[in-house]
């Protein structure tokens, strides 16, 4: 029982402190410091598979770190912001095995293997693409992709929304390579 309690916890504490995992692509030949001003894609925006809540929370988490990077909201915007949402399920296997030694007072010495067996955690993620479209010429220069666990009540769908939105938008602009 002892060892059934520990790996609750274990396991309890490995999927409460998964973290958000992001990537970007982006148009290599882009000059992102052209780019000042921001607008949403309304069409991209309303055909997004979420609740109108979860609608609001990303925008409202969009327009703080857009703000934060010194992006203003315009009627006649440098780019464009559209979002897309898809879900999955993530499935972790995690084999268990060990051993050790037990000993005490008397002729008795022991040991053996224990604790073999595997289990099985089923997590349902969220997946977040914010793309920034430049506007006057209609095409799409920057992706970020954020994946991480939904979560139920809504104080903690804000917060996972916003440190979702902010570790995307921490990708933007694409820093140089060399």
């Amino acid at each position: 029982m002892k060892k059934l309690v520990t790996l609750v916890v274990v396991f309890t504490l490995l999927v409460s402190c998964q973290t958000v995992r992001v990537s970007q692509d982006y148009a290599l030949d882009a000059n992102f410091t052209n780019y000042k001003t921001y607008a949403y894609f309304k069409a991209g925006i309303d055909e997004a598979n979420i609740s109108e809540l979860d609608k609001k929370r990303i925008l409202r988490a969009i327009d703080t770190e857009m703000a934060a990077k010194g992006f203003v909201k315009s009627d006649n915007p440098d780019m464009m912001v559209s979002i897309f949402t898809d879900s999955k399920e993530r499935v972790d296997v995690f084999n268990n095995w060990g051993w050790g030694f037990g000993g005490g007072w008397g002729w008795g010495f022991g040991g053996g293997w224990g604790g073999w067996g595997n289990n099985v955690s089923r997590v349902t993620e969220g997946v977040l693409y914010i793309d920034l479209i430049d506007a006057r010429k209609k095409e799409l220069i920057w992706q970020g992709v954020g994946t991480a666990p939904l979560k139920s009540t809504p104080e903690q769908k804000v917060e996972r929304t916003n440190k979702i939105v902010k570790e995307i938008l921490n990708q933007y602009p694409p820093m140089p390579k060399g």
